[in-house]
């Protein structure tokens, strides 16, 4: 859920990018944040034990998490693809890149 409201954050604020360049800029800023999981100096750990920094950065990094990211991202972009395919005059974005 969290990388699908990652993309479609980026829906919101890049209007004209194709549903495969907001999955790809979704999949980076997630893989991004879950790697930075493996940092630990005493600022980020900090800023981790608030309720805000451990929903946006995470605690600890897991390599399943990064299955779940694309999984995510994939559903995202579908459903913006049958958005965009259903509601031709909504000016929906492409699927195109």
């Amino acid at each position: 859920m969290w990388a699908a409201l990652v993309f479609w954050l980026l829906a919101l604020g890049w209007r004209r990018a194709g549903t495969y360049r907001l999955a790809g800029g979704a999949i980076v800023v997630a893989f991004a944040v879950e790697c930075s999981q493996l940092y630990h100096a005493a600022w980020i750990d900090s800023i981790r034990r608030t309720r805000i920094g451990a929903l946006v950065l995470g605690s600890d990094f897991l390599w399943s998490d990064l299955v779940c990211y694309a999984v995510g991202v994939g559903i995202a972009a579908v459903l913006d693809a049958l958005i965009a395919r259903h509601n031709p005059q909504s000016g929906a974005r492409a699927p195109a890149a």
